[in-house]
């Protein structure tokens, strides 16, 4: 486990496409999980607008995730997405299962669209863990999954232009050969 918070990033792009699937079981603790992602979000960029999409509870935050990326709300799909629950482990395994389950369709998800999905749906022991995580400020996850997703923005932007640079690059000694090899066969 962390004991911190990833650090603050400064917004370097104009807009950021990020969408939030947050489940709605465990109510006290997703409602302060997903204020404090919003507001995080906020901070970076003061005029956009995130879309939440509530779901019944964790388990069912994947199907929403890949709803979003796959059948976009308005035509855009988002650049990344945020997917916040709560599972507090009772005396059975149901828990467990629950969130290896979810964990294990996000990182698909993430891995077949190549759409950054933030898991930040909490498997906790109990309400001590989740006040922590999802209340206080020092370990707050929701402000850790905004942090992570505007991280994600920044690194797909960096190796976009580092491909954009190689590509132009590579055209470049690409003309340069085609250009040489015209003159050859115009001196032959």
């Amino acid at each position: 486990m962390s004991v911190e918070l990833p650090q603050k990033i400064q917004a370097r792009r104009r807009s950021a496409r990020i969408a939030i699937v947050a489940a709605r079981y465990n109510e006290k603790y997703m409602t302060a999980l997903l204020e404090n992602c919003l507001a995080e979000l906020k901070e970076a960029y003061p005029l956009e607008e995130f879309p939440v999409y509530r779901v019944p509870g964790s388990y069912e935050v994947p199907v929403m995730v890949k709803r979003c990326i796959e059948k976009p709300e308005g035509g855009e799909a988002p650049e990344t997405v945020i997917a916040l629950g709560v599972i507090l482990r009772g005396s059975t395994a149901h828990a467990d299962l629950v969130g290896h389950s979810v964990a294990n369709k996000l990182l698909d998800i993430a891995c077949d669209t190549l759409v950054p999905v933030v898991n930040e749906v909490l498997l906790l022991d109990d309400e001590q863990q989740a006040f922590a995580r999802c209340v206080a400020s020092t370990l707050n996850r929701g402000r850790e999954a905004a942090r992570v997703a505007l991280q994600m923005l920044e690194d797909i932007d960096m190796q976009q232009g580092a491909v954009r640079r190689l590509s132009a690059s590579a055209a470049g000694v690409l003309k340069n050969v085609e250009f040489n090899h015209a003159e050859t066969e115009t001196q032959a």
